[in-house]
Order: C-alpha cells, then structure tokens, then sequence
C-alpha cells in the first residue's frame, strides 16, 4: 500500500485536517484509501488528535465531496465533506472543504452539517458565487444518495474497510 498525506484546506489556502494514510485501490467510484485507528491528525497546526477507528476514505475523480465510512463504534457510519474536487500531486491529496457535511448516523438519521459555518464563511472567506451555488447543489444531491444509500453510498466501501482490517458491523 502507497502512503498518502490528506490535505483538507480552507479557501484562501489555510491548512484544515491533516493527516496520513494508505492507498487501497481504485473502483468506478474513485481513489479509496485506509485510516486506519490511532492515525494522529491535525487540525491546522493544532494538537495532535488520534482517531480511535478505522476509516475508509473515498475520493471521487470529479465529484465536489470527499466520504469517509467509519467503522463501529464510531457514531457516524458515513460522513461526507463538500469540498472542492480533490487533486492528487507528489504523494498527497488536498481540496478546499467548504464547510458544509452531509452525515449518517449509524442509528439512519442523516444530517446536513455546518450550514452556519458556510453562510459565515461566504462574507468572511470571499467564496465566488459559482462555488457557493456548486457546494449548494453538491450538499443536495449528497442528501440524497447519501440518505438513498445510492452509488458509492450503498455499501461500496464494506470490501475496503474490510481489507484495512476495519469492521463493517455494529
């Protein structure tokens, strides 16, 4: 397995979450990778946060989202940032998260995330209008295929998560 560094940023270029992991494969749905638990991750420069579970992350090749399947007991079994379209160079994986999440609880509630945080974010971050409405219309459809388990969202990550040793069952 390859090692990648992720690379959340802001708009404008601020370092968000950071942190290493492995590269698993790739499927119609995009680069899948493995955090496995007790990866350390930042957020920005901030202390050192150890992620208990195992995760596997999704990078579609065009969609404006990045997914993250946690395995039990994590609280979410699917959490998805809107963000830019990640771009991958020199052994990392970077986008601009934008804010808004689209989350399914492992109990099947499913909630849109930070819709605060991106209004505030608008003014004092100077988001473009088209990327306002591109991050609008990607939270929609992901509320959508995400809550539908439609696409990559149906299951598609249980052959990856099982594969970085992570369990698919609660």
């Amino acid at each position: 397995m390859t090692d990648v560094r992720i690379v959340f940023r802001k708009y404008g270029g601020a370092l968000h979450w950071n942190h290493s992991a492995k590269v698993l494969g790739e499927d119609e749905h995009g680069v899948w990778v493995a955090v496995p638990g007790g990866t350390v991750a930042r957020k920005g420069e901030g202390p050192p946060v150890v992620w208990e579970t195992t995760a596997i992350m999704l990078f579609p090749r065009d969609g404006w989202w990045t997914a993250s399947f946690n395995s039990p007991p994590h609280r979410a079994e699917v959490y998805v940032d809107v963000t830019t379209v990640p771009e991958w160079r020199d052994g990392e994986v970077t986008m601009l998260d934008l804010d808004l999440d689209v989350i399914r609880m492992r109990d099947g509630r499913l909630i849109l995330d930070d819709e605060d945080e991106f209004a505030e974010h608008q003014v004092l971050l100077g988001y473009p209008q088209q990327m306002i409405d591109r991050a609008e219309e990607t939270a929609r459809w992901l509320m959508g295929a995400v809550g539908g388990r439609q696409g990559p969202f149906g299951g598609a990550h249980s052959k990856w998560l099982d594969q970085a040793g992570g369990s698919n069952t609660a």
